[in-house]
């Protein structure tokens, strides 16, 4: 105790019976004065607390009785009992338990949602299309079926006017021929030595089972996809695995779902009967344009010059439809899968996922990672009832399916 005039002893509080007040804390004025100190060596009791400010007394878990707030205070302010925050005491007293904190969802959980999302939009887009595909039986199991390694397609292109509009076929310069033939016959080996596309002339003249010889494509006018496959199995020696066609409004549509295909064009082509007229030099092609530039045969070799560009032109949709402006951009990849799909005819076996990995397996054409070629012609000729035909070279055509029957690289002087 200090000896000090300017401290007094106080009253004393709960737990410090003995503090000293400074005098210049307090002010004087208005205030009664301090009992008595308490001599020497004397405790001084304690002042008995209200009800419901004494802890002892309180309810259950130290929660106030009935009409009374936190801190004992009737309108609830002041700090909260004693227990309140866990094991008696606050957040900062031992046995204290820290206030809860919410977990936030990070930006690795939100990208991870986004991605299963998008997943899941691709995966269910995929099955629908899958359903809307068109099936044929276009394969057949006929006696002596060759087998061979790698998984080769057969594409054709048909000229078939059905579904279109009088509209449609005047844009497209279809005309209103009747029935449906193969202007576009292609072969696609897929294997371990890459991907090649071979393209066999319509006017091949092979024998077709049942009906003597004629033009390949005749083959489709007799017997349909089924007797065209069995005709190309015979003539090549090669298995064919899936069979994929589309026709004139269908290709016109993906093409212009993706923006056009832009091509560079060495000479002016000018064919009114395709509505066709272009210049030289790169530019890009629409629906209409396109669908002309793969069925024109205004060349000096008429059909053997156009299959090469049938191949250019399948090359470069492939590969500029598998583009990420086009495959991350929905307003394109979309109608482009839809186009695709509505169009398409394959045959039973064949799925929406088979001809996304042809379209995979097609994209390196245009780099120069795989081989385009025609299939060797040893001549031309013109046959009563058949017209104008062409003749395979037997020798070099042997050695080329050869090569890709067995799964084997086409050797250098076929790739052309």
């Amino acid at each position: 105790m200090s000896d000090d005039p300017g401290y007094r002893r106080g009253y004393a509080s709960p737990g410090d019976a003995t503090r000293e007040v400074p005098m210049s804390a307090r002010s004087g004025a208005g205030r009664p004065p301090a009992p008595p100190a308490a001599p020497a060596g004397r405790q001084v009791p304690q002042l008995p607390l209200p009800p419901e400010l004494d802890p002892r007394k309180r309810g259950r878990r130290g929660a106030p009785p009935a009409g009374v707030g936190r801190g004992g205070q009737p309108d609830g302010s002041g700090p909260p009992p004693d227990g309140q925050f866990g094991h008696g005491g606050g957040p900062d007293e031992p046995g204290g338990r820290p206030p809860r904190r919410r977990r936030r969802f990070g930006w690795g959980k939100r990208l991870l949602t986004l991605f299963v999302v998008l997943l899941l939009i691709v995966v269910g887009l995929l099955i629908f299309w899958d359903t809307r595909l068109t099936r044929i039986d276009a394969l057949n199991n006929y006696d002596g079926r060759p087998s061979s390694s790698g998984t080769n397609w057969l594409l054709i292109g048909s000229d078939s006017r059905e579904g279109l509009s009088d509209q449609q076929k005047k844009d497209l310069a279809t005309g209103s021929a009747a029935g449906s033939r193969t202007d576009t016959i292609m072969l696609v080996h897929v294997g371990s030595a890459g991907t090649s596309l071979v393209s066999l002339p319509r006017d091949t003249y092979v024998p077709i089972a049942g009906h003597g010889r004629n033009k390949l494509n005749a083959a489709y006018s007799i017997g349909g996809a089924s007797l065209l496959s069995r005709t190309v199995e015979e003539a090549t020696g090669l298995r064919i695995d899936h069979f994929a066609q589309i026709g004139f409004g269908g290709f016109a549509s993906m093409v212009d779902s993706i923006g056009g295909v832009r091509l560079c064009l060495q000479d002016p082509i000018n064919d009114p009967k395709a509505g066709l007229d272009l210049k030289a030099g790169c530019q890009t092609l629409n629906g209409p344009q396109a669908l002309g530039y793969v069925r024109t045969r205004a060349f000096a070799n008429a059909d053997l010059d156009r299959v090469r560009h049938q191949r250019e032109f399948l090359a470069a949709l492939v590969s500029q439809s598998a583009t990420p402006g086009v495959l991350l951009n929905p307003f394109k990849a979309v109608p482009l899968g839809t186009n695709a799909v509505d169009t398409l005819t394959v045959d039973n076996g064949t799925h929406i996922w088979s001809v996304a990995r042809l379209g995979l397996a097609l994209r390196g054409l245009s780099g120069g990672k795989g081989v385009t070629t025609t299939v060797p012609i040893g001549g031309t000729g013109v046959v009563s009832g058949a017209g104008d035909v062409v003749y395979w070279d037997r020798a070099n055509a042997s050695r080329l399916f050869g090569a890709l029957d067995q799964d084997k690289a086409v050797p250098q002087d076929l790739r052309k």
